[in-house]
């Protein structure tokens, strides 16, 4: 079975199924990765070290407008093209990771768009956030090319990108999920089956956006409260850590909340601006649904806050500065 593969990264329907399959050590088939070949444009913070994991066992192709990246690539052993559209004609996938539904439509069927050089048959695994509004759209316009989408949105970062241990939710048919099956199993440590058509991977993922948006609105203002009652904040951290308080965004997010009020913040590992842009697709969802979510409005208020008092391209820890704006003890 011959596959080519195209990454693009420029990071409710009623669910069926939901199948955990742990993935810790994926091995395909030599059969199976044989002339398979993935395309990534985008070689960007996430795009860079997936197509370095890909290339482990895949061919790799790649495209991005900064030659500083062409050049990374070319060093981990990955062929860059001149156009996206060079880079995806022929491709059996395309693994695609956008900001917006609007970015999603442009790259897609734009003018530059890469939808018409796919050939028959092939499947476009689309790995961003971007909502359920756009899909059913999307499905409907690459059908007309022949090729089917698989809503595949993932977590995690740059570091567990590179090592294949990205958490990912998919809902796609069965036989688009077994056409992708290769590119996720080589990215993924866990892939969670949640349905079997395109949407219900992104309304999965607007539930967990909203979770993590609350989580790390909620350990900010924990740890402003800290230092506002004169507690040591990293003190603070690691006993809220070992308590019922603790959850994985306090720990993960914690440490950089601390760094928030140094020269330069944390390290830049999630942008602000994304959470402004999930929370608003989580609010969308819930008005749509007729359900009130208070507290993940509360949230995205302070997102909208920290974008507007310039801290878009920080680190999303920086909602700390928007309740407090300076520490009170040194």
């Amino acid at each position: 079975m011959n596959y080519q593969v195209t990454v693009l990264g420029l990071g409710h329907p009623q669910t069926q199924q939901h199948v955990l399959i742990p993935t810790p050590q994926t091995q395909i088939s030599t059969e199976k990765t044989m002339n398979y070949t993935v395309t990534v444009l985008g070689l960007g913070a996430m795009g860079l070290p997936m197509a370095a994991r890909l290339a482990t066992q895949l061919t790799v192709h790649g495209f991005d407008i900064a030659e500083p990246r062409l050049k990374l690539a070319e060093e981990a052993g990955i062929t860059t093209f001149s156009s996206a559209r060079e880079a995806a004609e022929g491709a059996d996938a395309l693994l695609l990771a956008v900001r917006n539904g609007e970015q999603l439509d442009d790259v897609l069927f734009g003018e530059n768009g890469v939808a018409s050089v796919l050939k028959p048959g092939a499947v476009v695994i689309l790995g961003s956030t971007v909502g359920t509004d756009a899909i059913p759209a999307t499905v409907a316009r690459l059908a007309e090319f022949g090729v089917a989408l698989v809503d595949a949105p993932l977590s995690g970062g740059p570091k567990r990108a590179g090592e294949g241990d990205l958490l990912i939710v998919v809902g796609a048919e069965p036989q688009a999920l077994e056409a992708a099956r290769p590119v996720l199993e080589l990215l993924a440590s866990t892939l969670t089956v949640v349905g079997d058509k395109p949407g219900d991977g992104q309304a999965l993922k607007t539930v967990n956006q909203l979770l993590c948006g609350v989580h790390i609105a909620a350990a900010a203002e924990a740890m402003a409260l800290a230092d506002a009652l004169g507690l040591d904040q990293a003190k603070t951290l690691a006993a809220l850590e070992a308590g019922a308080a603790g959850s994985f965004m306090l720990s993960n997010r914690g440490p950089r909340i601390l760094e928030a009020y140094t020269e330069d913040g944390a390290e830049v590992l999630s942008r602000l601006d994304i959470f402004v842009k999930d929370m608003g697709i989580v609010g969308k969802a819930t008005r749509a649904a007729g359900l009130a979510a208070p507290v993940a409005a509360a949230a995205e208020q302070l997102y909208l806050l920290g974008q507007a008092q310039g801290l878009a391209a920080a680190d999303d820890s920086a909602v700390i500065k928007v309740v407090a704006p300076a520490k009170r003890t040194a």
